[in-house]
């Protein structure tokens, strides 16, 4: 008999840690392998994640609610197998637990490509000063502070949450380095924080899913990092809702399935991809890393809350199979039916706000990518065409991007291009 380890796997790019959401076995329980044995929650993803053995689950070492770091030791089975791994993540998610470095970018120029970034193993911050702290995480402020006192922050004990490094731990070291105590601003006095009241007749509160919770900090983290801006722009789309309008019962009866705008619009984004290369990119501190193939996350609202899986080399598909591989992305991504590889590598994120109605939105941007784009609903109006006034579908089309690397007039030019292929949609369009 052998006692095989089942490691916290890594469910997306810089994600570095996971929420256990929900047991699906209990200990005792005989596991088959392939079969899903947990539900993890990231900022990027809600999964099942299935067991890479079978045998008996002896142990779970990580109760629901629990967040721990990418390579844990979560559970344990026993095998029949005496030679069975005991360090092992779940097969599906083996790749991409290990490090590994970044796609490096071909120059849109002549220049020098910028050198790839190889991503540091992910593993649980320690607070003992031997210099796990270089995994921890450090908010963007105690960044500032550590760069401004040319103090490295990884070799810092931290005195925080999990060995993180606080701003106090910075300044401390400011005062050993210097022999003198650093200039500290003074705190402001404020009240002591007091759990809120609730009325219970008429309030209540709702306890934060883990999945919530990370979307939560991923939102913030993204504004933290990258510098937003956003614009705007209205296209008439009534040659491409006539021609679906016309075509959607005849698609599904030849090919089994709907015929949304999703596939014109990710195709037509590609396409201006390929001529705006910068949208498609990732920032780094040694330069821009272009990516030369796109990998297009498509945002997907569930029940508890938003996940992006990733349509892999979207702009190498047909038109067919671009319709049945999103269908099936997204089918998936509602059912919890995700795989860790369908929710990594996107390069790309585009958004349709406007199944809610939505006419405008700045959407925050999908770290660690360049920009979001957003579809918003298509709205009939009058407009005027010539020294006319006429009734068209009208759609507005929104982009946030990285400010650091992308500015105004290239995020202009990379709308008009979309929507002057909309506008000027004809079934000749469709790339087969």
């Amino acid at each position: 008999m052998g006692l095989a380890q089942i490691k916290m796997p890594q469910l997306g790019e810089s994600v570095t840690e996971g929420t256990v959401e929900k047991w699906l076995k209990s200990e005792g329980d005989f596991v088959k392998r392939d079969e899903p044995i947990v539900e993890v929650v990231t900022d990027k993803v809600n999964a099942e994640i299935p067991s890479p053995f079978e045998g008996k689950l002896v142990k779970i070492s990580v109760i629901e609610g629990e967040t721990v770091q990418v390579g844990a030791v979560i559970a344990q089975i026993e095998t029949g197998s005496a030679g069975a791994s005991t360090a092992a993540t779940p097969a599906s998610a083996k790749e991409s637990a290990a490090p590994h470095p970044e796609v490096p970018a071909a120059p849109a120029a002549p220049s020098a490509a910028p050198a790839p970034v190889a991503a540091k193993p992910a593993a649980p911050p320690s607070g003992n000063g031997d210099g796990n702290n270089e995994r921890a995480r450090l908010s963007p402020a105690v960044r500032k502070l550590a760069a401004e006192h040319g103090i490295d922050a990884t070799a810092i004990r931290g005195s925080g949450m999990g060995g993180r490094v606080t701003r106090d731990d910075v300044l401390a070291a400011v005062d050993t380095k210097s022999g003198a105590p650093a200039a500290r601003p003074a705190a402001p006095v404020q009240p002591a924080q007091r759990a809120p009241r609730v009325d219970g007749a008429r309030e209540e509160v709702v306890k934060l899913s883990a999945m919530r919770k990370a979307i939560a900090e991923h939102m913030v983290r993204s504004l933290a990092t990258s510098p937003h801006a956003w614009t705007l722009q209205e296209v008439d789309v009534t040659n491409l809702v006539r021609y679906r309008d016309g075509e959607k019962e005849g698609f599904r009866a030849r090919h089994g399935m709907p015929l949304t705008y999703l596939p014109f619009v990710v195709q037509i984004v590609c396409d201006a991809i390929k001529q705006y290369p910068w949208l498609n990119s990732t920032w780094g501190d040694e330069g821009v890393v272009l990516k030369h193939y796109i990998n297009m996350g498509i945002a997907v609202s569930i029940p508890d809350g938003l996940i992006v899986p990733v349509l892999k080399d979207a702009d190498q598909l047909g038109f067919t199979e671009l319709v049945r591989s999103l269908n099936d992305l997204v089918d998936r991504a509602r059912n919890k039916q995700l795989k860790p590889d369908d929710v990594q590598g996107g390069t790309f994120t585009l958004n349709n706000t406007g199944s809610t109605g939505s006419v405008a939105s700045q959407p925050i941007i999908n770290q660690p990518q360049a920009a979001i784009l957003t579809t918003e609903a298509i709205v009939k109006r009058p407009v005027v065409i010539g020294d006319g006034i006429a009734v068209r579908h009208m759609m507005n089309i929104c982009l946030s991007f990285d400010h650091r690397i992308i500015d105004g007039m290239m995020a202009g030019q990379f709308l008009s291009t979309i929507k002057k292929r909309l506008e000027d949609w004809t079934a000749a369009s469709i790339q087969l």
